[in-house]
């Protein structure tokens, strides 16, 4: 099994480009679904999960093929509307079939399913926004059976803010007859970029971005070439990183409206940040000052963006406060990057790091995709080698981070 190990005690310097966003590529793949046209979806990242959707995609009879950063793909010909648990089992994304096929074919069937362990994340608000659309679903060894003649426009209000019941229903809507109105929504910037590339489509929605979208649903939707946007996350990570050792880099390509939480915090840390259309520049002169946070649905601090900032705050001056409301399990990272000397405490869903000066290398063990990410920042700190096993998580959802770090001057290699 990979790993990666990293010698410490470097500071970044230098330019990088930001990757297509996971969180944004997936939905867009899944909406493909939607037309018989040919599909050519660009900028889009070279990941475990996307090319795991594209494999979804081909099992079910989707024509694919695929270049270094996009993707050719046309549903004229479905053979197999089922999502199946070898696959669905280590991508929670592959839900994201359900909406689409149902809307089109008039049957889904996706296994229940799997993905980082972080806590639960029910499908139940999918389930019972379809239901509310007139589709029949049942639960059978396992997987989501939903049929319908054609799903109708329905008003439907989400219990709880979830990205991917929005976008489900959202693509769903689409080709529903009548209007659909969906209440609670998901306000994520990747939430609008599915929204623009259905609207390119032919689609008809209006309100997304906001809490209460609408859809007209029209009879048919065209293909289109649409590119992906740029991760946030991975941006705020190489940030994070670059704050956490007291370097200073460019991010170009990267999504500057959707990262102020982000660089809202890096600046009470102590960062000098300039933005430019698509640039952002940081450069941290000394030690980063710790800060508090609480994590929330768009737009307040994405809670991927958590595990990143214990990382820095481990080794910042003072102590931090770090609240996590959107996932219960997802403080998992926290024992490994005690094992690296960092003082923390957990009290319930909150966190209590007290900085302190230094890190020390150690093998620790990835348990999740952001987990992983804390992982690496915080063996970017640490004083001597830190060895980071379980790696694949951190393929799941960042583009050639090892060779991309060792770009600004990490000491950072794969080894087997």
């Amino acid at each position: 099994m990979q790993k990666l190990s990293i010698q410490g005690g470097v500071a970044l310097s230098g330019e990088v480009r930001v990757a297509g966003a996971k969180n944004a590529a997936l939905p867009i793949l899944a909406a493909t679904l939607l037309t018989s046209d040919a599909m050519r979806i660009t900028n889009l990242p070279q990941l475990n999960d996307v090319r795991t959707m594209v494999k979804l995609l081909e099992r079910m009879g989707v024509k694919a093929s695929e270049g270094e950063h996009h993707a050719q793909l046309r549903a004229d010909a479905i053979t197999e509307p089922f999502a199946p648990y070898d696959l669905v089992k280590t991508m929670r994304a592959s839900i994201l079939a359900l909406g689409p096929l149902t809307a089109r074919f008039g049957e889904a069937r996706v296994s229940l399913p799997g993905g980082c362990a972080i806590g639960e994340r029910p499908v139940d608000l999918h389930i019972k926004g379809l239901t509310a659309m007139g589709a029949q679903i049942a639960i059978e060894a396992g997987d989501i059976h939903a049929t319908a003649r054609r799903l109708k426009g329905a008003r439907i209000f989400m219990d709880t803010v979830t990205v991917t019941g929005t976008e489900n229903l959202m693509m769903a809507a689409c080709l529903a007859d009548g209007e659909t109105v969906l209440e609670n929504c998901a306000r994520e910037p990747e939430v609008v970029d599915l929204a623009r590339c259905l609207i390119a489509m032919g689609a008809r929605i209006q309100g997304h971005g906001a809490d209460v979208i609408t859809v007209q649903g029209v009879e048919r939707l065209r293909g289109v070439e649409y590119a992906v946007m740029p991760d946030r996350i991975e941006a705020g990570t190489f940030l994070a990183a670059a704050a956490a050792t007291r370097g200073a880099i460019t991010l170009t390509d990267a999504p500057v409206a959707s990262l102020d939480p982000v660089l809202q915090k890096l600046r009470e840390a102590g960062a000098e940040i300039t933005v430019g259309d698509t640039t952002v520049r940081i450069a941290m002169r000394g030690r980063p000052k710790a800060v508090s946070l609480r994590t929330a649905p768009h737009p307040g601090f994405p809670t991927d963006m958590q595990a990143q900032f214990i990382a820095m705050n481990s080794v910042a001056e003072g102590t931090s406060r770090v609240t996590e409301t959107i996932f219960e399990n997802r403080f998992m990272h926290v024992q490994e990057l005690r094992r690296l000397g960092a003082h923390i405490e957990i009290e319930g869903n909150t966190a209590m790091i007290y900085g302190v000066d230094t890190l020390k290398g150690a093998t620790v063990m990835a348990t999740d995709l952001r987990a992983s990410a804390s992982l690496v920042i915080a063996g970017l700190v640490a004083e001597g080698e830190t060895i980071i096993d379980r790696i694949y998580h951190l393929d799941r959802g960042y583009e050639h981070l090892e060779s991309r770090l060792a770009s600004l001057g990490a000491r950072i290699a794969r080894v087997a």
